[in-house]
């Protein structure tokens, strides 16, 4: 399935480099930006690169024209990316990538009061917009290359239809994404971005990912 991916913040380096993999992949992308000239620029080179199709607006028009809004942004401007997107998104999923760090203590975790960056992601969207969580614990630099990407994407949600629209879009970007369960469960990947920051430091990792071992089965009963 083809689907219209907005991409929230996509002038960034983990934005831009989805927003090429999916245009690659087929889907019908735009990039938004706090400035629409530079959500076009950065179309335009993967237009140049790829002979696709990518629209380049501003953030608010962005998440306004597409069925899936995927917000990219640090977690200091997640709150007002959410806001300025807010008026649009009613009914539609939104899947939030943010990690709260916190400068300079990056490799400590630090979670914010509602337990997760994507559970305040939904408490400042309210109960008619469908909160996913996804593409924590993936280096962005890797996915701005060709290369394949060793590295599992959990998806959390409350909705698991909102879970399969993940998925869906984490193998067209070359991972293997994997039900993750509810949304207050991505406490669990926005935690451990800060305990691979680490890994990456102290072991001489060029961006470590997360790998789930063993024999997966096709997914059974509800997995709210």
């Amino acid at each position: 399935m083809r689907y219209s991916v907005a991409v929230v913040g996509g002038t960034g380096h983990l934005g831009a480099a989805l927003s090429r993999r999916w245009a690659r992949a087929g889907h019908h992308v735009v990039i938004g930006s706090r400035e629409a000239s530079r959500a076009n620029s950065a179309a335009e080179l993967i237009n140049a690169e790829l002979g696709t199709a990518v629209r380049g607006m501003s953030n608010l028009e962005a998440a306004a024209v597409a069925d899936i809004v995927v917000l990219t942004v640090p977690f200091s401007s997640q709150a007002a990316a959410l806001q300025e997107i807010a008026p649009v998104v009613t009914g539609k999923i939104v899947i939030d990538t943010t990690v709260p760090l916190v400068p300079p203590r990056v490799m400590r975790v630090q979670l914010p009061p509602a337990g997760s960056a994507a559970v305040t992601a939904q408490q400042l969207l309210g109960a008619g917009v469908v909160v996913a969580a996804a593409f924590h614990n993936v280096a962005a630099h890797r996915l701005a290359t060709d290369d394949a990407i060793d590295c599992d994407v959990l998806a959390f949600s409350d909705s698991k239809e909102a879970r399969s629209v993940v998925i869906q879009l984490a193998n067209a970007a070359g991972m293997r994404g994997l039900h993750g369960g509810a949304l207050a469960n991505s406490a669990a990947a926005e935690a451990l971005t800060s305990v691979l920051i680490f890994i990456n430091k102290i072991y001489a990792v060029d961006g470590a990912g997360l790998r789930i071992t063993g024999t997966l089965s096709e997914p059974q009963g509800p997995g709210g």
